[in-house]
C-alpha cells in the first residue's frame, strides 16, 4: 500500500491517480470531501501532520508515502517523516522545488525547503526528492482576466522559466515510488523549454483562436497584491523568486522527465490546449 498526501493539490491529485490506476492506494486529507480521485482501490483517510494518531493510522501497513508539504511555519516534513519512521516506511517521495539546489535562492521558502530536506534526510527514513520549477498550472491564476477582458497582467513578462506541466512531475515522483534504485537522489524536474510570460500569452491566445493581450504589472502593484494576500516573509520570498527569474535563474532545462519515465516533458502549448476551458471567454451578460 502507498499513502498520498497532497491529493487536492494539482501534483498529488496527478500521484493519487497513476498509483489508483495501477493498484490500491491510500490518500490522507484534511478535508476527504474535497478528493477527487476515487475507486474501488482508493482508501481516503481524514486527518492532518498535526494529529500524531491520524498520521498513525494512515501510515499503518503503508510501504511508501509521497509526501507534500506546504506551510512556511509547521514542521511538517519533521513529523510526517517521524511518524513514517515509527511505522516502517520503506520509502518517502517528497516534493521539493528546484531552487532549493540552486546557491542564489535564499528566500524564506527556499530556505524552509531546504531544512525540510534536512529534516527528512536525518529521519533515517529512505527518501526521494523531487525538486520541481514553477507549474504551469500557476498559469491558471490568469483565467479571470482572460475571461473577462482578454488581458494578461503579470511580473516582469520578459523573464524566461522552465515551466513544467504537474502531471509530469506527478509522472516523476511515480516513478521514484515504484522503481528502484532511487533511493538518496535529487531530481530536478523542469519543462522542456524556457517561457515568458509574453510567450505563454501567445500560446494561450492560438490554442483559444482569439486575441489575448500582455500588460506589464508594475513592481509596486505586484508588491501590494502579493503582501495583501500573503504573510509578509512569503509575499517576500515570492518578490525574491520573481527577481530570480529576471536575472535568468529559472531557465535551465532538465531531462529528468524523459530518463525516468521514458516519455518527453510537455510542453506549455500542450497543457494549454488540455486546459483551455478554464480560459474560455465568459458570456456577454444579459440584459
Amino acid at each position: 500500500m502507498l499513502l498520498v498526501t497532497g491529493a487536492t493539490g494539482p501534483v498529488g491529485r496527478e500521484v493519487a491517480a497513476l498509483l489508483a490506476a495501477a493498484g490500491p492506494v491510500r490518500i490522507l486529507a484534511r478535508n476527504p470531501g474535497r478528493v477527487t480521485v476515487r475507486g474501488p482501490g482508493v482508501e481516503v483517510v481524514a486527518g492532518e501532520y498535526a494529529d500524531r494518531g491520524s498520521l498513525d493510522r494512515a501510515l499503518k501497513g503503508v510501504s511508501g508515502v509521497f509526501l507534500v508539504t506546504n506551510s512556511p511555519a509547521e514542521p511538517d516534513d519533521e513529523r510526517v517523516a517521524g511518524a513514517a519512521r515509527a511505522a516502517g516506511v520503506g520509502r518517502l517521495v517528497k516534493l521539493s522545488m528546484m531552487a532549493v539546489e540552486e546557491p542564489g535562492a535564499d528566500d524564506f521558502i527556499t530556505r524552509r525547503q531546504r531544512g525540510n530536506e534536512q529534516a527528512i534526510r536525518e529521519s533515517g527514513v529512505p527518501w526521494t526528492f523531487v525538486r520541481a520549477r514553477t507549474f504551469m498550472s500557476n498559469t491558471l491564476s490568469w483565467a479571470p482576466g482572460i475571461r473577462s477582458a482578454g488581458v494578461v497582467r503579470a511580473l516582469y513578462g520578459d523573464s524566461p522559466v522552465a515551466c513544467v506541466d504537474p502531471r509530469d512531475v506527478a509522472a516523476v515522483a511515480v516513478a521514484a515510488l515504484t522503481g528502484t534504485g532511487h533511493e538518496g537522489r535529487a531530481y530536478p524536474v523542469s519543462g522542456p523549454e524556457a517561457i515568458t510570460a509574453r510567450d505563454r500569452t501567445a500560446r494561450l491566445s492560438e490554442v483559444l483562436g482569439r486575441p489575448l493581450r500582455y500588460e506589464e504589472l508594475p513592481l509596486e502593484q505586484a508588491r501590494e497584491a502579493l503582501f495583501a494576500k500573503y504573510p509578509a516573509p512569503v509575499a517576500q520570498a515570492f518578490v525574491e523568486s520573481a527577481e530570480r527569474q529576471r536575472a535568468g535563474a529559472k531557465a535551465a532545462v532538465v531531462p529528468t522527465v524523459r530518463e525516468l519515465t521514458g516519455s518527453p516533458a510537455r510542453t506549455f502549448r500542450t497543457w494549454a490546449a488540455d486546459h483551455a476551458d478554464a480560459f474560455a471567454a465568459d458570456p456577454p451578460a444579459s440584459g
